[in-house]
């Protein structure tokens, strides 16, 4: 192939196969943060690993791993899949049930271990999982009952030196939706990820960003020993009251300052995933790979805009 005829992609591709290339910087390794397709921009309608096949043909680098069906082919032939395909495992939500009672909670810890060698041997150390803003459970409660769990299973992801990242939700809704206020800002949820263990860190998603009036001196101040992940989305110019969770924009289409959320992970040497996260805006309407496609193109757009490169 003629190097002078390629995409940006397929260039990038060439010269990894080439000895000095992986002399220079490793194999498969990366200096920039690179795109993820995730699987709401295809309203869960594409199995793997007809999903990471999807990545691939729309040019997505990365891909959000299905955990169950991926282990079920188990992980000589998903990292066959992916090495094939030449995308890279972005990250896996960590199946752990922490919301309900202690007898749920330890009976889900071995799936955790499991899950967690497994994430090892496709070379994918990071995994997450979400916090609701607001709970039947007053917040001191709470917090000291998700410490104690959170604190165990970094104990466990430990030993296969996996990290997770804990979500921040933002709209007022999710805040209200129940009595009790828990943790929602960017800030607090970093210093209670610190406390659970040296490997939990925050899921960063640029929509629970904005709507919790984060900064980007937030981001700097995370650093990137914090930021397990990163979802990439926007935000409609609505009233506080009036955002709904499940209805967001592709990156660019709003008002988040996915510019300044950009520059400010490239600050810190963020070099991992951005999952492309979009709920809503029609993409039901669309064929899977016109959603992927739209997300990808759309996402691009704005790394150009940021004058960030995307690996």
């Amino acid at each position: 192939m003629n190097p002078l005829l390629m995409n940006r992609r397929q260039a990038f591709q060439f010269f990894a196969a080439t000895p000095a290339f992986a002399k220079a910087f490793g194999a498969g390794s990366s200096h920039h943060m690179y795109l993820s397709l995730n699987s709401t921009l295809v309203t869960n309608r594409v199995p793997w690993p007809r999903f990471a096949e999807l990545a691939a043909k729309v040019g997505f680098p990365g891909v959000d791993v299905m955990l169950d069906p991926a282990m079920k082919a188990g992980a000589g032939a998903t990292n066959k899949l992916l090495r094939d395909l030449k995308v890279r495992p972005s990250m896996i939500s960590a199946p752990v049930e922490f919301r309900k009672d202690d007898a749920a909670f330890k009976a889900s810890l071995p799936k955790l271990e499991a899950a967690a060698q497994f994430a090892a041997a496709i070379d994918c150390p990071r995994m997450m999982t979400y916090i609701m803003p607001s709970s039947e459970t007053p917040k001191d409660e709470l917090r000291r009952i998700y410490k104690q769990r959170f604190t165990e299973c970094s104990r466990i992801l430990a030993k296969s030196n996996i990290r997770l990242g804990l979500e921040f939700l933002g709209p007022l809704h999710l805040r209200k939706a129940f009595p009790h206020e828990f943790i929602w800002r960017m800030n607090e949820m970093l210093e209670f990820a610190k406390e659970c263990g040296p490997n939990i860190g925050l899921t960063l998603d640029a929509w629970h960003w904005h709507h919790a009036g984060g900064t980007t001196e937030d981001i700097l101040h995370a650093g990137r020993e914090r930021i397990v992940d990163v979802h990439f989305d926007d935000a409609p110019n609505l009233p506080p009251d009036q955002i709904r969770d499940n209805q967001r924009l592709m990156p660019g289409e709003g008002i988040i300052n996915l510019v300044g959320f950009l520059r400010a992970l490239q600050k810190i040497g963020y070099t991992d995933g951005l999952s492309v996260e979009v709920f809503g805006r029609g993409l039901d309407k669309m064929t899977p790979e016109e959603g992927a496609r739209l997300g990808l193109e759309k996402s691009l757009a704005v790394f150009r805009k940021a004058d960030v490169p995307e690996g």
